[in-house]
């Protein structure tokens, strides 16, 4: 946690650059730790514990601006790198774009707590993490001959931070995670070597799943023993809720400020527009309590609101942070989305997989891009070819290809079967008539 004394510290420091010469500045203290145990087979094959304090200074200087940080906090030589940062920034081109928010868009206060670190962090011996590592790779173990290796992964940390700019915004959050993480590898067909995982992940400490995620991870991992390709062709496909967000990327990454101000966006010029399929109603949804992604305001200070990001496919959200909205002469929003949450529907993957005629559950994607500028993209997939509701086969190295507006176009159902493990709450996802290459 960060005392009084390191927020006294970074007011000082902001006054110093203020004195230095800068007409505004911003300074962000970060605390931090993490920790990692890694086993694999029966052994502690990692341990990795770190801990990290911070200092950034943000820095307008004559229509200019630099960012710095240093981890050396004591003021004597903080006095030596706030004037060289200042010293620094005086080089720059000036951007009259670059400058702190509008304090009338600043988090006022006046919203419950978000609940988004556990008490308890600190009470969590390390004998009991590598223990529950331990199990978790236990549950894979000697349960079946084609079982190559296990590995188990437990992480956990934690993060204050501090904002204090001099036109007065002031404020401050903690958040703590814990993970869980089980990988598997089978001897498959002739030299194949499927591997596959499984995961949870939680805010507090006794939210987290620790009992069952090796035994999902060696099922998932045994599922893809005979993997191949499947005739190419137009299928109708549904994407389970582990990798569904996946598909959501080239959208936010084309309603962003600088993709849109580097006219390098798909969607420059459509807010306003259907765009996509009717189905499709996401919201940013920032104040949900003890919710991953929940914040109160981003690191400007900038107060997060609940924004309709698309309604029935309609664009109703740019994502402009302080600069891209000063240089698009736009409204500005706020810099990136806090917590995603597409509107779900009433079919869990099971039931809509079991509704298919004929076509493929995609299970992962194997590398892949999307045109920032057209939407077009070709995604390498794995998954299991569906005929008559039944998992018939495996299937992998085949490659799905389109137009990202084309797909989400395709869009026929949205599941129910969000994972509350993430900030972008996205369920499974069925779309009609997607190309695929294979044989």
């Amino acid at each position: 946690m960060l005392s009084d004394e390191h927020k006294k510290l970074a007011r000082w420091a902001m006054e110093y650059g203020l004195k230095q010469g800068c007409q505004a500045a911003r300074v962000t203290l970060y605390a931090g730790s993490d920790t990692e145990f890694e086993v694999r087979n029966h052994q502690l094959d990692r341990l990795q514990q770190s801990s990290e304090n911070q200092l950034a200074f943000h820095a307008f200087v004559d229509g200019r601006f630099g960012s710095f940080s240093t981890n050396r906090l004591e003021k004597h030589e903080l006095e030596k790198f706030i004037g060289n940062a200042v010293d620094a920034v005086r080089f720059l081109a000036v951007d009259s774009d670059r400058k702190l928010p509008d304090p009338s868009f600043y988090y006022q206060g006046g919203i419950d707590l978000l609940e988004l670190f556990d008490p308890a962090f600190s009470t969590i011996h390390p004998d009991r993490k590598l223990a529950i590592a331990h199990a978790a790779a236990a549950e894979v173990l000697g349960k079946d001959p084609r079982v190559l290796s296990v590995q188990s992964n437990w992480n956990d940390g934690c993060s204050f931070n501090y904002i204090i700019s001099s036109n007065g915004f002031e404020g401050e959050n903690a958040v703590s995670y814990y993970s869980l993480s089980v990988s598997v590898s089978v001897k498959g067909s002739g030299d194949a070597r499927p591997e596959s995982f499984w995961y949870d992940q939680s805010l507090t400490f006794d939210e987290l799943i620790r009992e069952g995620i090796g035994s999902i991870a060696l099922e998932r991992t045994l599922s893809k023993i005979g993997q191949q390709k499947v005739a190419s062709g137009q299928y109708t496909m549904l994407v389970d809720n582990i990798n569904s967000a996946r598909l959501l990327s080239p959208l936010l990454s084309a309603i962003s400020g600088s993709s849109l101000q580097q006219n390098n966006s798909f969607l420059l010029g459509r807010k306003g527009q259907q765009v996509l399929s009717d189905k499709v109603i996401l919201i940013d949804e920032p104040h949900e309590p003890h919710a991953f992604g929940s914040r109160l305001f981003d690191n400007e200070g900038v107060a997060t609101q609940k924004r309709s990001v698309f309604s029935k496919g309609v664009l109703e959200t740019y994502f402009l942070d302080t600069y891209h909205a000063s240089k698009m002469q736009m409204p500005q929003t706020i810099g990136n989305p806090s917590r995603l949450v597409l509107n779900p529907g009433s079919r869990s993957c099971e039931d809509m997989t079991a509704s298919m005629e004929r076509g493929i559950l995609v299970t992962g994607f194997n590398g892949g891009n999307c045109n920032s500028s057209s939407g077009d993209f070709s995604f390498g997939i794995e998954g299991f070819l569906i005929e008559n509701g039944q998992r018939t086969r495996p299937v992998t190295e085949m490659n799905m290809t389109g137009n990202i507006l084309t797909l989400w176009n395709a869009l026929t159902e949205v599941g129910n079967d969000p994972r509350r493990n993430s900030s972008f709450l996205i369920p499974s996802l069925l779309f009609d008539k997607v190309d695929f290459s294979g044989l």
